[in-house]
């Protein structure tokens, strides 16, 4: 495993766990203790950062989270969110305090907002974020899903540590004006949905996997029929670059993500130790410069049919 360092410090495994699926809710779950035990393989296999949020299975996942790592909790990088209903200043703190109970810890390394809310002035959250890093609470200052604009603001109240966005091949917006923003004020990144949710995988599109009628995903962008099709190309090009390299898609995709500059973790979550370990193998992956031409000349154009014609430019 190879590590990366935020500005204030903290050291982040270049693979960080996402433990959205671990909570259930809109995901199928497996059983807790298997869960418990692919965090735990995540931490010898050198992962050391786990993403959680109280939003995730109604605090469950931060409660899987907290039983995993306890023993080496001291050892660990562990990020939640607060919810977006929660973002007063009263609330805050009571979500804190429910968070740190359900981690089993006395202090969050990396504590987001995990979606604005404009009905809240995003003052009083950031002050009060400010204020829990000044007593150790927390670590890190950082906020989910913001754009530029709204991360300048929340600048504007306090130091924002980190970032989690969206990113991957499919999704790239971040390129236009948030990460260079992330780059210029020495901004950790921290990107989710790293392989578009599954669909960088190949499982879509050469292995016969289909959701389920009431899965979540269904409808969203990129599920949608006609997009899964005008995604064949890109996923024919990942996997191409597999089997060139001998490695798995998701390595591919993976690995492309920690090639960009500014990216500090990419966040992927399983809750198989299999893909878990192939996962992990995407930080030794050294794709050469015609690999991340063809990817992007791929992307752009795929993200072209989906989005339209801004996309392209990106």
């Amino acid at each position: 495993m190879n590590y990366r360092q935020l500005s204030n410090g903290i050291r982040v495994s270049e693979i960080t766990f996402g433990c959205w699926e671990l909570g259930g809710g809109q995901w199928e779950k497996q059983d807790d203790d298997v869960n418990i035990r692919a965090l735990q393989r995540a931490y010898e296999l050198g992962i050391q950062s786990f993403d959680t949020a109280e939003g995730y299975g109604q605090g469950h996942s931060e409660e899987i989270v907290g039983r995993a790592l306890e023993g080496v909790r001291k050892d660990c990088v562990i990020a939640t969110k607060v919810s977006p209903g929660h973002l007063r200043r009263d609330d805050i703190l009571r979500s804190v305090e429910q968070s740190l109970k359900r981690l089993r810890t006395d202090y969050i390394d990396i504590y987001y907002v995990h979606w604005p809310n404009r009905d809240i002035p995003l003052s009083e959250t950031m002050t009060t974020f400010a204020e829990l890093r000044d007593q150790g609470v927390i670590r890190s200052v950082a906020v989910s899903n913001f754009s530029r604009e709204l991360l300048e603001e929340a600048m504007s109240y306090t130091r924002v540590d980190c970032i989690q966005p969206e990113y991957s091949l499919l999704e790239r917006s971040i390129e236009t004006d948030v990460l260079p923003y992330c780059r210029e004020h020495g901004i950790g990144v921290l990107t989710y949905s790293s392989v578009a949710k599954g669909i960088l995988t190949g499982a879509y599109h050469f292995g016969g996997l289909k959701l389920s009628p009431n899965d979540f995903r269904q409808g969203r962008r990129l599920f949608k029929p006609e997009h899964l099709e005008a995604e064949t190309p890109l996923v024919q090009c990942v996997k191409k670059i597999a089997d060139r390299h001998g490695v798995k898609p998701a390595e591919v995709a993976i690995a492309w993500i920690l090639h960009q500059p500014g990216i500090t973790s990419a966040i992927v979550g399983t809750q198989s130790i299999a893909h878990l370990e192939e996962n992990v193998r995407a930080v030794d992956l050294r794709l050469n410069e015609d690999d991340l031409r063809e990817l992007d000349e791929v992307s752009r154009s795929v993200l072209a049919q989906i989005d339209g014609p801004a996309s392209s430019s990106r």
